[in-house]
């Protein structure tokens, strides 16, 4: 798919033909969509095509008339398990003749902020600027959902404290492998953040420096709450699996407690039960009572004896 935006005082418009100074968003693209950017624009097909590989690094290549920048951002891999994400390649194509390119497979919510003229200062023919905006939404992507999964890891524990079942670890270990993409894809954003910021890549003016210095600091601040939550969660998921396995030996041992308690009532009846001479018992009208009296005295002396023992 192919959107066409440009800017101008009233913001941001889509329009139908490519023009200079444009913004041409693709999305999943068709080969046929490719070959037609690619001639228009005069742009080499291969930085295209790249990134039809979901597999694709973050990294810089120099092209004849352009400059491709491949980011990671954040996207849901599963929609049916909270924070279970994966990272997906986003790549930035400036070309030569005032065109900018943005591929991808899936669509990116980053981008939309852009689309619905929500971006201050936002100018389509300002393509480095517009470079930094981009990586700067990227990190604040990363970021919002690292807080988010903060107070997921925060409401889990308390669910954890008295949980006998697998399904809450289960849940964090989805959240650990998300931190693991996470972290991963950060570090190599950084790195390509660090050449940009040279102005070896594309010329950085005036303006361009403090913005790019803050999406630098964004994504640094994202690898070192990727870092921390991550070991946090480990230390957590270790932690919990032992409470949980506590949790279910009491659970157990109580059961075993109230086992014994219950069988004392059915191993007197069964000795008594036996067709053996009782004597005077086994003829009073009272003996049936004193048999239950005796029952119950002897299962509570035994409930005590293994609460002492904390049994139960």
């Amino acid at each position: 798919m192919i959107n066409i935006y440009t800017t101008d005082n009233n913001g941001v418009n889509e329009v139908n033909e490519l023009k200079k100074e444009c913004w041409i968003n693709l999305t999943n693209p068709t080969i046929e969509e490719i070959k037609k950017v690619s001639k228009e624009t005069r742009t080499d097909e291969d930085l295209i095509v790249k990134l039809m590989d979901t597999e694709e690094l973050p990294r810089i290549e120099v092209g004849n008339n352009a400059t491709l920048i491949v980011v990671d951002t954040p996207y849901v891999t599963d929609t049916r398990y909270k924070h279970k994400y994966n990272t997906e390649p986003l790549g930035i194509i400036i070309n030569n003749d005032g065109y900018i390119i943005t591929v991808s497979l899936k669509q990116q919510l980053i981008l939309d902020d852009f689309k619905e003229n929500k971006v201050k200062d936002f100018d389509a023919s300002k393509k480095t600027k517009f470079l930094i905006q981009i990586l700067l939404k990227v990190s604040s992507a990363y970021q919002k959902e690292l807080m988010s999964i903060n107070d997921y890891m925060n409401k889990k524990e308390k669910i954890l404290y008295k949980s006998t079942n697998n399904k809450e670890l289960i849940d964090l270990l989805n959240v650990e492998k998300t931190l693991v993409y996470f972290s991963t894809s950060l570090k190599s954003n950084d790195v390509v953040l660090e050449k940009l910021s040279k102005g070896n890549v594309v010329a950085l003016y005036e303006d361009d420096n403090d913005l790019m210095e803050d999406a630098m600091i964004e994504n640094k601040q994202a690898i070192e709450m990727s870092n921390i939550y991550r070991e946090i969660l480990t230390s957590m998921t270790d932690t919990y699996a032992t409470i949980i396995s506590n949790n279910l030996n009491d659970v157990m041992k109580f059961l075993a407690g109230i086992t014994i308690v219950f069988s004392i009532p059915t191993m007197v009846a069964s000795f008594i039960g036996m067709n053996v001479p009782l004597g005077d018992m086994g003829t009073s009208p009272v003996s049936f009572g004193l048999i239950i009296i005796f029952s119950f005295v002897l299962s509570i002396i035994i409930a005590l004896i293994l609460k002492k023992k904390n049994m139960l």
